[in-house]
């Protein structure tokens, strides 16, 4: 009977984590309750089928307290269908094509010395390196994010959770 209980827990496991992993980047940040304002964002800038496509996309997503340390009235403006460009250019700014998963960014580190260089979907680049054992991005501007939770799987890439919004150039 305990085998068979087993058994049962091991194919609920296995059912769960392959629905996990059929949800797209998009899905991902929609289940969390955090990530409201970044949902909210990708609707307005017109991204969300785009992200829902085959990928893979490697996301750092900014939480609401992410969005909340911009000052003040720069997300209404944001959401705004005049500032849709420029939402656009910094909802890309926080994409990298590609699966990079937490020990593949901590490798690229590694072997960049220090510092990896993470071109985003934007054109632009992210800089990141180990602090106190915690990957930091550095974005074009000099200002730092930390990466808060790694490794979000996805069907189409995967979903690092970080503590501020980058800014492109």
């Amino acid at each position: 009977m305990k085998i068979k209980a087993f058994i049962f827990s091991l194919i609920a496991i296995v059912a769960i984590n392959q629905s996990i992993a059929q949800k797209t980047v998009v899905e991902v940040a929609v289940g969390s309750p955090a990530h409201t304002t970044l949902v909210a964002a990708v609707k307005a800038g017109g991204l969300v089928e785009t992200l829902q496509g085959a990928g893979p996309f490697t996301v750092f997503a900014p939480t609401n307290d992410a969005f909340g340390k911009l000052p003040a009235g720069t997300v209404e403006s944001l959401l705004k269908p005049e500032a849709k460009a420029t939402l656009v250019k910094i909802l890309t700014y926080h994409v990298v094509a590609g699966n990079f998963e937490a020990g593949a960014v901590i490798k690229a580190i590694e072997a960049g010395k220090g510092s990896a260089k993470l071109k985003t979907v934007s054109g632009g680049t992210l800089t990141a390196s180990l602090k106190d054992g915690k990957v930091i991005l550095t974005d074009e501007n000099g200002k730092t994010s930390t990466v808060v939770a790694a490794d979000l799987k996805s069907g189409n890439g995967v979903v690092h959770v970080i503590d501020a919004v980058v800014l492109p150039k």
